[in-house]
């Protein structure tokens, strides 16, 4: 089993993202940035791939998705407080709830499709955000939970605390490594097989015999669940849990990350689309208050002139250097720029 093809279980591009990743503590902070932006961009690198699950696989439009990100942290958050404090327990229960709230909304809205879709996602979305904010006895209102324990990483021989940030980086990157293996394979599967059917013509998916409802139903879940299992990192990196994670600007986040990464040619777009995210956060931030309006118009120019986002440009970028563009390229090069492709 090769490196290049779409039945490796590792492939180039995730030993190089990988290898980044693994040194970013040793160079992040000489690099002008610090510790903890490392942890955050991960987090949201596993978020934006659950998401693109659904949006460039599937072509499936959801703008409410914050609601499972915060489901995933106040069920964190929760467990942490009322039932037991334990790292691995707390990550499954974000998943279950966001699974489970995920599973509730695809059962009413799996049968739209285009627009129809899309809003009704945002309208369960801000269900979500509207409960999280009244229900003040179990989610704390709008100030959220506050001084939620951050449990050790227990292997049951071996146990890492995680009070320091390069600790904690290590263990949202360990994480981070077994979601995009699993995503990876799952794509390439009979299962992502079918779901990009759909996303070219539901109807003609629908003819040749494929229940489409249900897969919609099962891709949304299990994004849901993914985005629940961001959303427990982030409760545990915060030690908080609040409202605004569940909001519609925090949805569009995600959204943004995605198409600006390039996530509709790319399995790797929404992971370029974060680390763009945050350090156009970060940097543009030291410059000015407006960072967000400088983010969102070359958000617009990346839309309305490479709509295939980052990933897109570096194809075609490295396509043109190599003078080739199609897919059986035998040079080790040519070999990496078609593993980032679908």
């Amino acid at each position: 089993m090769g490196l290049t093809g779409s039945g490796a279980l590792i492939t180039r591009p995730m030993l190089v993202t990988f290898a980044i990743l693994v040194t970013l503590p040793l160079w992040i902070e000489p690099v002008g940035f610090y510790q903890y932006l490392g942890v955050e961009i991960v987090i949201w690198m596993i978020f934006a791939l659950g998401f693109n699950l659904l949006l460039g696989y599937t072509g499936l439009p959801s703008f409410g998705h914050g609601a499972y990100f915060g489901l995933g942290a106040y069920a964190f958050g929760l467990f942490q407080l009322n039932v037991v404090q334990n790292l691995w327990l707390g990550l499954m229960a974000a998943v279950v709830i966001a699974a489970i709230g995920g599973a509730a909304v695809a059962a009413f809205i799996s049968h739209r499709r285009g627009i129809y879709f899309a809003l009704l996602t945002i309208a369960f979305g801000q269900v979500f955000w509207f409960v999280s904010i009244k229900w003040h006895k179990l989610t704390g209102g709008e100030d959220g939970l506050l001084n939620i324990p951050r449990p050790s990483m227990d292997f049951g021989v071996v146990e890492f605390a995680l009070s320091d940030n390069t600790a904690l980086f290590y263990c949202v990157l360990g994480v981070f490594a077994v979601v995009v293996i699993g995503l990876w394979r799952l794509v390439h599967s009979p299962f992502g097989k079918v779901i990009q059917a759909i996303k070219q013509n539901e109807m003609r998916a629908s003819f040749v015999g494929y229940n489409v409802w249900l897969y919609k139903w099962a891709v949304f879940t299990l994004s849901a669940g993914i985005a629940g299992l961001a959303g427990g990192l982030f409760a545990m990196a915060q030690e908080s849990a609040y409202p605004d994670v569940m909001s519609l600007h925090a949805s569009g986040f995600v959204v943004m990350m995605t198409l600006v990464g390039g996530g509709f040619v790319s399995f790797w777009g929404p992971v370029m689309g974060a680390v763009i995210f945050f350090l156009a956060r970060d940097f543009l931030g030291s410059l000015t208050e407006t960072w967000l309006l400088w983010y969102g118009l070359m958000f617009m120019g990346m839309v309305l002139f490479k709509p295939e986002g980052v990933a897109g440009a570096w194809q075609d970028w490295m396509g043109r250097l190599l003078g080739k563009q199609d897919k059986g390229d035998a040079s080790p090069a040519g070999g990496f720029v078609a593993s980032l492709k679908r």
